[in-house]
Parts: C-alpha cells; sequence; structure tokens
C-alpha cells in the first residue's frame, strides 16, 4: 500500500526521519514484527516504529515495541490517515475511540487502553460513487502530492511537539530533568536521558 491515503502514516515518518537525519537507520526487529529507529531528540531518547504487519492488526507490532523498549501506552504517539478531516487537516487526539479507524482499534485492543495520542491526517472522503476501499487504497493525484509536501513539515512539527511537550511534562519544577522513564510511541519514538532512560514512541498507522 506504499504510496496510498491509507499509507499516509508511512510518508509522515519518512519525513520525520529526513528532518532528524536518520532516514538511513531502519533496522529490522523480529521482535516487534516491524521495523525500528533509536535516535535522540533534544536530550530525549525517540523510537521510531515500523509496522510490518497488516493494518488491521499491527497493534500487535505496537504492542510489541512498547513492551521491548519499556515505553507506556500514554507516552506512544499514533500517526494515522482520517476520513472524517479534509485532504492535508492536521490534528492531535488525545486517546479516546477508534472513531472506526481498524488500524487504532487494534493498537487500544492489542494495549488494553485508549490513552496513545494520535496525530490525525486528513484524507477526505471519496466522492461520487467511489467506495471507501477504494479511496484510501487508491493514490494521490499529482496535484495532491504537491499539496502534501508543505503538510508533511507541520505533520513533523507536530509530532516533534508532542516530543517536547511530554519531556517538560516530566521536568521537575526547579528545572531538573526528569529521571522517570519516558516513552511515547508516533505510527514510534523513544528518548533517554543519561540518568535514566525518557522513551517517546512515534508509531505510524
Amino acid at each position: 500500500m506504499n504510496g496510498t491515503r491509507h499509507n499516509i502514516g508511512m510518508a509522515v515518518m519518512a519525513a520525520l526521519t529526513e528532518r532528524l537525519g536518520v532516514s538511513d537507520q531502519w533496522k529490522s526487529d523480529r521482535h516487534v514484527s516491524g521495523e525500528v529507529i533509536i535516535t535522540d531528540y533534544q536530550d530525549t531518547q525517540v523510537v521510531l516504529l515500523r509496522p510490518k504487519l497488516l493494518m488491521n492488526v499491527n497493534g500487535v507490532s505496537v504492542a510489541k515495541a512498547a513492551s521491548r523498549f519499556s515505553v507506556r501506552p500514554e507516552h506512544i504517539v499514533l500517526v494515522h490517515d482520517e476520513l472524517e478531516k479534509p485532504l492535508g487537516k492536521l490534528a492531535i487526539k488525545h486517546g479516546g475511540s477508534a472513531r472506526g479507524h481498524n488500524g487504532v482499534r487494534s493498537c487500544i485492543d492489542c494495549l488494553h487502553t485508549d490513552v496513545m495520542p494520535r496525530l490525525r491526517f486528513g484524507i477526505g472522503r471519496p466522492l461520487g460513487n467511489t467506495t471507501v476501499d477504494r479511496h484510501v487504497l487508491g493514490r494521490f493525484s499529482k496535484e495532491e502530492q504537491n499539496m502534501l509536501s508543505s503538510i508533511m513539515e507541520q505533520s513533523v512539527e507536530l509530532l516533534l511537539a508532542q516530543v517536547t511537550e511530554q519531556q517538560l511534562q516530566r521536568t521537575p519544577a526547579g528545572g531538573g530533568r526528569a529521571t522517570l522513564k519516558r516513552k511515547e510511541r508516533l505510527h514510534s519514538a523513544v528518548q533517554e536521558s543519561k540518568e535514566k532512560p525518557q522513551t517517546t514512541d512515534l508509531n505510524c498507522q
């Protein structure tokens, strides 16, 4: 499904790895049924995850990665397509239901919670007689691709802002670095301090 609307999370992840300068560092990890990059962003270790399972069961990969890298569900950021938003419209959703997205539902089922933040990337609903399945599995037009290039930059900014926000929440009022583990996933990102690992997991759907 590379290049399809349903695969927009992978495109966002590619843009994020380019920004972080780690796009060539993906490593296959059979323990998580996916590919992983572990890098740093502003003193936080970030784990990026690309599940290699089918969309409807990729929560298995997410749960395995959360366990392997000790990432708590609330520190996992999911990146996924959103039918109910216009093409290119971005929104951060802090937990809640899957809203009909099977990939998100799989993550909720496998992690036994719905607290994970999500970056929802609007792909719009199909026009005319086009079915939803055909729409989400279809490729963007050249015009749409040109528009999405700038939206990708915005999506990366939102993801990095999530990492920064969680880092601030873990920092004591006195300004010292938090010593508690912190891990988040965004379709996965993990970050660590020198004292004890702080991890954010960014996962694409």
